[in-house]
């Protein structure tokens, strides 16, 4: 199988990264500056995203995973590592540690950035999103995927302090490194669709930080309250006057929270 496009940089525990839907390596340069004194960052572009391939044949979230963790036990071997997450990063990431890739041993630690078991709200999950809105989002990728993304980007900085000055770098992320393909922002938005972790979450024995942005109008953070509830061994922490990329607008913020969370659990 076709390796994956990974970076790494600093040095200490390794600290595995997954970017969200859409987006690529670029969004975690300014959070890994603040980090990579502390920890060894090997950080992933999703599969079909900015310079990895895509196969249509690994679309569903275990393949995705198991690709994904391929990619870094050829990286770090099989040494312990800590597994960080943010929005689709975040689902793929409770996957992972749900049911660890093989090669690998399950997360020492795991951090979820605005991420939920279930993204689609259902009669027993009032936090989700409403379906039709991805529908939408689906309908947009047909006619025109580039204003569908920066559309949806618009939408993850509302309500930010900053908000404009992180839209640009989610935007730099996209024309620096490149986008996503449109066969996999279309697999992305269906994994969304559909994909409900809730039944496996409490397998997962790894200590657990998951943030919320207090603002965020992509994920309420009520979904992320309910993912730390769910978990046996998770904290919550809300970052005030973010929004869906809390570690652009608060980096320094939320740095000091995984500083401490990956240094004291």
């Amino acid at each position: 199988m076709s390796r994956l496009h990974v970076e790494v940089r600093g040095a200490g525990p390794p600290l595995v990264m997954l970017h969200g839907w859409g987006l690529n390596v670029r969004v975690w340069d300014t959070l890994g500056a603040a980090l990579e004194g502390h920890a060894r960052l090997i950080a992933l572009d999703l599969p079909g995203h900015g310079r990895s391939p895509w196969r249509a044949d690994r679309a569903a979230a275990d393949q995705q995973v198991q690709w994904l963790g391929e990619t870094v036990a050829e990286t770090i071997g099989a040494a312990p590592y800590s597994l960080l997450g943010w929005s689709l990063g975040g689902q793929l990431a409770l996957a992972w540690a749900a049911a660890p890739p093989a090669g690998l041993p399950a997360p020492a630690h795991l951090v979820l950035l605005c991420a939920t078991p279930r993204f689609t709200a259902a009669p027993d999950w009032p936090h989700g999103t409403p379906e039709a809105r991805l529908e939408r989002l689906a309908e947009g990728l047909r006619r025109d995927y580039h204003r569908t993304v920066s559309d949806f980007l618009d939408l993850q900085v509302r309500g930010s302090a900053a908000g404009e000055a992180v839209l640009e770098q989610l935007r730099a992320a996209l024309f620096s490194h490149g986008e996503a393909r449109p066969t996999a922002l279309a697999a992305g938005l269906e994994l969304l669709r559909t994909l409900d972790l809730r039944a496996v979450l409490g397998s997962i024995r790894a200590p657990t930080l998951a943030v919320a942005g207090q603002y965020d109008r992509v994920l309420l953070p009520a979904a992320t309250r309910a993912l730390t509830a769910a978990l046996p061994h998770a904290r919550f922490a809300e970052i005030r006057r973010a929004a869906h990329a809390p570690f652009l607008s608060h980096t320094a913020e939320v740095a000091d929270l995984l500083g401490d969370f990956l240094g004291a659990s």
